[in-house]
C-alpha cells in the first residue's frame, strides 16, 4: 500500500511515521510540508491513501483536494473546527483529532482497509460539505496553466457554466474550476451571489442595470461592461436580493 504524508509541522510527521513502523505492507512514498508538493506528490506517485493536515500554509488541505482529478483516499490529521469533524462522520472518512495515540491510529487503518473501496467517493462528499463553512467561502483556488492560482471570492465578476466547469470571470480574466453552478450557488453568499439565468452566477456589487429583453427574460449590464442573460425566474430572485 503507497501511502503520502502531507503536513507543514514536522513533528505531526514523524508521529505518523513512527506509528506506521508496525505496517510492514504500507511504503511511505513521500512527506510534504504544504499543499503545493502535495500535489506534485499525488500526480507523480498516485498513492493508495494520504495523511493530510487540513490547516497549512499557502492552501489549505480542502483546497488541495480539489485541485486533483482524481482525489485519493484520506485520512485528516487534523486540529481543525467541530464543522469539519461532523462532516468527515457524516461521510464516513475518518479523521484523527491532533493529538492522537497509537490506538486510534490503528483503528483509522483498520477502517481504510475495511472501506477503501467507497472511501475515495465519499472524499467528494466531503469536499461539499466543507465548502459550506465560512473557512471555505472566503476564495476559490483554481489551476491556471502549471500555475495555483487564489481568487477572493470579493474579485469574482460573474461566474458562466462550462459543461463539467464552471469559468470564473475577475478583472485578471477568467479561469476554470471543476465544480458545478450548483456547488457555487449553495456555497457563496446569497445576498452578494445570484443565480440569474441557469449558466450564470453574477457578483450583485457590479450590477448597474437591468433591461427587459424578450419575452419573460432581462439583459443585466455589470460595470465592467459584461452583458449578461437573466432568465424569468432569475429575475424573481434577483428582484428579491435587490429590494426592487
Amino acid at each position: 500500500m503507497k501511502v503520502i504524508i502531507i503536513d507543514d509541522e514536522p513533528l505531526a510527521r514523524s508521529i505518523v511515521k513512527e506509528y506506521l513502523r508496525n505496517y510492514s505492507d504500507i511504503q511511505i512514498l513521500a512527506e510534504c510540508n504544504d499543499g503545493f508538493e502535495g500535489i506534485k506528490a499525488i500526480n507523480q506517485y498516485e498513492p493508495d491513501l494520504i495523511f493530510l493536515d487540513i490547516q497549512m500554509p499557502k492552501i489549505n488541505g480542502f483546497e488541495m483536494l480539489e485541485l486533483i482529478e482524481e482525489p485519493p483516499v484520506v485520512i485528516f490529521t487534523t486540529a481543525f473546527d467541530e464543522y469539519a469533524i461532523k462532516a468527515f462522520e457524516s461521510n464516513a472518512v475518518d479523521y484523527l483529532l491532533k493529538p492522537f495515540s497509537k490506538e486510534r491510529f490503528d483503528k483509522a487503518i483498520q477502517k481504510y482497509i475495511q472501506q477503501q473501496k467507497t472511501t475515495s467517493a465519499k472524499t467528494e462528499a466531503v469536499l461539499e460539505s466543507a465548502a459550506l463553512s465560512p473557512v471555505q467561502q472566503n476564495r476559490v483556488v483554481v489551476k491556471d496553466g502549471s500555475k495555483i492560482k487564489i481568487i477572493p471570492v470579493s474579485q469574482m465578476q460573474y461566474l458562466e457554466a462550462a459543461d463539467d466547469y464552471v469559468k470564473i470571470f475577475t478583472a485578471e480574466g477568467s479561469f476554470l474550476k471543476k465544480k458545478t453552478m450548483s456547488y457555487f450557488e449553495q456555497s457563496l453568499q446569497p445576498f452578494h451571489f445570484v443565480r440569474v439565468h441557469r449558466s450564470y452566477i453574477v457578483n450583485t456589487q457590479l450590477i448597474t442595470r437591468i433591461d427587459a429583453y424578450e419575452k419573460d427574460s432581462h439583459l443585466l449590464l455589470l460595470n465592467t461592461g459584461a452583458k449578461l442573460p437573466v432568465s424569468k425566474a432569475g429575475y424573481t430572485r434577483l428582484k428579491e436580493v435587490l429590494g426592487i
